[in-house]
């Protein structure tokens, strides 16, 4: 650097506000999707919740009846939305086109209080966006007029809940024939049933034909393009194939032409658009989808009865429910849409068989969080999260899309990152510790992303807190720390580690297990937090037993190998609770504690006293970091709140609150313009930092004061008294507006008698007629100045003078309209202080009559005063008028 050159300070970050959020999605229930395929209709508890797959943003909530959605539809051409709840309503909704959020939840175009007689679990809309159908639990199908919302057609001939519904458009084979509309059902006795809405027979509500071959629920149907071939699938674990030629079956009944043995029950079956499909060589004539209780989607062809691909979710965890309960083709954008029973939604392409997008339902208890860098720049791009789940979730931080981590057998715990984010390491109650690296930028696109490159065994319970080093690039990894509920604090060589990961396999085949360098047993207690030095020579530990034990690290690399140890420096006591989270300061030889006692506490390193103690917290602080190199603490705890402090003045500067549970994870963006928080209430929040934006905002503000005044003291100095006056108003200054009434009324009583004075009630003419003009919603604001203004005798005589001078000057009908709020424009006062009449005149009264025995008092002892200075003067001076001589005594 040259000399001279000054480098520009960085602006520190004292004030944040709520960016976006990752609220849960997807809590269980019916799903669906609009048939562009870039917005989705999910569950949240008993919300029916509209949202936007490429932001992630919520872009509305539908106003229902409080009660739980059973089954939704939307229609093909995305404008409607058929929504049954369990109190068996029916709400149609017209499905807003905007992506921007809107303010309140969107009602229901038409209601249906009683549309079935027992709770909906299928509906669906044919293709035309007409007519809707819906099957229930007592095996009612009905079909509704879905524009004018009245029953067209009632089907009772099911022996139970329906369990699938299909529409399908047959055309005309023949002029002597019309086009017609047909509906497929299924139900609990495994039989599916046709019927012509067309038919003449339509009335007694029996099937056209019925199809017996299923020997479980049919859960998925689906119709050939030609109209010739019906296929279907059930929790039998097959797909069958009918022939709908009415030609070449004889009576009502039908038995399948072809079996495929697809051996998982079938949860969802579906065609695929050949046209749209994988670019194999050899092309089928019918390929269709399947996806049940192995959470894989098959696609298959029809007439082979072979898979011809599968499309696997990223992660195969046996422990968790990975069934898919439902599926959506979206043929404009080669697209499979799945939910699976664990809530996740995941888009699979069929031209690359890819997982494309996916969309965490619910995330549960979030328990760890740290920002990564799946690239060289500077700004972090993705955000891991521990949950309460074995799996680690993995965010973009453009969008909600998300990849599962599977590796380890229990539920994570903790999170660290290291290698300037590419790597980081988790614990669980697995009783390992794992690492976890990103792709080189070479490999290809669709094989970029995060993968386990080394993992430590050796605690004899679950690993709560890892730390690792970071002092020697942001590539290079060396050693970390892992605590345990063993108490022990163990330490790791990762010299062998690999600080990319190849995106090979699945399995740990390949995955280095790293060797121990020291064990130490370091506390009586469970060990909930460790952190490292900047410059990887101490390490802190934080434990329920109350106390914060700091350790000098050695760490050695020579011909011999790899030497690692740990010594103890001192012990931190102080805290009457566990230690849930420590914190080196990147700038200054402190330690930030975070204790269920309430507190945080600022820990000097050198004789490791306690220096400072920040209080605010009603419950346990369970994270802290710090900011602007230092000078600032940010913390969360079991209260929901998230607080920022002033280290310098020992206080709380900022109270951050979008959270209804314990927030147990917090994480600072690299620049630290980024906080984010998340907890138990499964709630993400990002807070940005908006310092520069408030400074700009309160120098504008200051500005146009400043300008304002300025053109107040022109207007009193030139006798501008109206301009003057609503200026006054307009600020809402009424100091500045008692001022001027003072100094008219002063200036009026100072005149001499000899100059010509115009009669004027408050002292000055023209302040008389700005009064009598002045407009209805700054008159209101006036009279909320004189009602305090009379409140106090100092300032009492200029109300009244006011007051009757607005009495004899405007009509009652003037000072009622600005009382109640309203102008005889049709304006609206807006005054944050406005009275009504009544609630005026009760508060002025007893003020006004106090003021009148306070001045009638004063007269009385003026009274007084006289007579005494009349007897003192009697007194004083004999009948010749000589004084007296009250020193002489002769």
């Amino acid at each position: 650097m040259s000399p001279g050159v000054v480098l520009p300070k960085k602006k520190q970050a004292l004030s944040f506000r709520k960016g976006r959020t990752i609220a849960p999605l997807h809590t269980g229930g019916p799903f669906a999707i609009c048939h562009e395929g870039r917005r989705v209709v999910t569950c949240v508890s008993d919300d029916v919740v509209f949202t936007d797959v490429e932001s992630g943003s919520e872009i509305c909530r539908f106003l229902g009846d409080s009660t739980s959605a059973t089954s939704f539809c939307t229609s093909p051409d995305s404008k409607r939305l058929a929504v049954f709840t369990t109190s068996n309503s029916l709400r149609i909704y017209d499905i807003p086109s905007t992506k921007d959020p809107l303010p309140k939840p969107l009602a229901a175009a038409r209601h249906i209080a009683r549309a079935h007689d027992a709770p909906v679990h299928v509906s669906t809309i044919d293709p035309s966006s007409s007519f809707l159908a819906s099957g229930s639990a007592d095996g009612v199908v009905k079909v509704w007029d879905l524009h004018r919302g009245y029953v067209t057609h009632v089907f009772k001939a099911h022996g139970g809940v329906v369990s699938a519904l299909h529409f399908h458009h047959r055309s005309a084979q023949d002029l002597s024939e019309s086009s017609s509309l047909i509906l497929f059902t299924g139900s609990v006795d495994s039989r599916i049933r046709m019927f012509n809405l067309n038919s003449p027979t339509r009335g007694a509500g029996k099937p056209d034909i019925i199809f017996e071959g299923h020997v479980s629920v049919p859960r998925g149907l689906a119709v050939s393009p030609d109209g010739k071939w019906l296929i279907s699938g059930g929790r039998d674990s097959v797909a069958l194939v009918w022939d709908l030629d009415s030609s070449k079956g004889k009576g009502i009944t039908r038995q399948p032409v072809k079996t495929i043995p697809t051996l998982e029950r079938i949860e969802a079956l579906g065609l695929v658009n050949i046209s749209s499909a994988s670019s194999s060589k050899k092309k089928a004539s019918l390929q269709i989808y399947t996806g049940g209780e192995h959470g894989v989607i098959k696609v298959w062809d029809v007439w082979e009865g072979k898979i011809l691909y599968k499309l696997f979710p990223q992660h195969v965890a046996e422990d968790e429910q990975r069934e898919i309960v439902h599926i959506d083709y979206i043929p404009s954008a080669a697209t499979l849409v799945a939910v699976h029973a664990d809530q996740n939604i995941l888009f699979h392409s069929i031209v690359s068989q890819q997982l494309t997008r996916q969309l965490v339902g619910f995330n549960d208890e979030i328990t760890d969080a740290i920002f990564l860098k799946a690239s060289d720049s500077s700004e972090e791009t993705h955000l891991a999260m521990a949950v309460n789940s074995t799996l680690i979730r993995v965010y973009s931080l453009k969008t909600n899309d998300a990849r599962l981590l599977s590796g380890h057998s229990n539920i994570v715990l903790s999170l660290n990152g290291g290698a300037g984010g590419r790597v980081f390491a988790s614990g669980s109650k697995d009783k390992t510790a794992r690492v976890w690296a990103y792709t080189d930028s070479t490999t290809p696109a669709e094989k970029q992303r995060w993968g386990c490159v080394a993992i430590c065994e050796g605690h004899a319970e679950s690993v709560g807190a890892t730390a690792m080093s970071g002092s020697e690039g942001d590539s290079k990894l060396r050693f970390m720390f892992t605590g345990s509920q063993d108490r022990t604090i163990k330490m790791w060589d990762l010299s062998e580690a690999p600080s990319t990961y190849n995106g090979e396999g699945e399995g740990d085949g390949d995955v280095i297990r790293t060797k121990s360098l020291c064990t130490h047993r370091a506390h009586d207690k469970d060990i909930n937090s460790l952190d490292i030095s900047p410059n990887d020579k101490l390490l802190a530990s934080g434990s329920q037993d109350k106390t914060v034990k700091i350790f000098h690290i050695e760490y050695a690399v020579n011909s011999s190998g790899v030497r690692g140890e740990i010594r103890l420096l001192g012990v931190c006591k102080g805290h009457k609770r566990g230690v849930w989270n420590v914190r080196f300061s990147r700038t200054e030889r402190i330690l930030a504690t975070g204790s269920g006692d309430k507190t945080v506490k600022l820990w000097n390193l050198d004789d490791f006293t306690c220096t400072k103690t920040f209080e605010g917290h009603t419950n346990s602080i369970l994270r802290l970091d710090f900011l602007n190199d230092g000078l600032n603490l940010i913390s969360s705890g079991s209260d929901g709140l998230v607080k920022l402090w002033d280290v310098r003045r020992e206080e709380c500067t900022t109270t951050l609150d979008n959270h209804e549970d314990k927030v147990w994870a917090l994480a600072v963006s690299k620049d630290e313009q980024t906080i984010v928080s998340a907890g138990a209430d499964s709630m993400v929040t990002f807070w940005q930092d908006c310092t520069e934006e408030n400074d700009q905002e309160n120098e504008k503000k200051r500005e146009e004061v400043a300008l304002r005044e300025q053109d107040f003291a022109n207007y009193v100095s030139l006798h501008d008294y109206r301009n003057a006056i609503l200026l006054a108003l307009t600020m809402d200054h009424p100091g500045r507006l008692l001022s001027l009434f003072r100094a008219v009324r002063s200036s009026a009583e100072s005149t001499s008698d000899n100059e010509a004075i115009l009669p004027s009630i408050t002292g000055h003419p023209s302040v008389d007629q700005v009064l009598k003009t002045l407009p209805i919603p700054s008159l209101a604001t006036l009279l909320v100045h004189i009602r305090a203004w009379n409140a106090t005798a100092r300032t009492s005589n200029i109300a009244q003078t006011v007051l009757f001078a607005l009495l004899k000057l405007r009509p009652m009908d003037d000072i009622a309209a600005a009382l109640n709020g309203s102008t005889q424009q049709g304006e609206i006062s807006t005054h944050k202080k406005n009275v009504s009449v009544r609630d005026f005149v009760e508060s002025v009264i007893p003020y006004t009559e106090r003021h009148l025995i306070r001045v009638e008092k004063l007269v009385q002892d003026s009274w007084v005063v006289d007579f005494v200075l009349g007897e003192m003067d009697g007194g004083l001076y004999d009948v010749n008028g000589d004084t007296h001589d009250f020193m002489d005594t002769d």
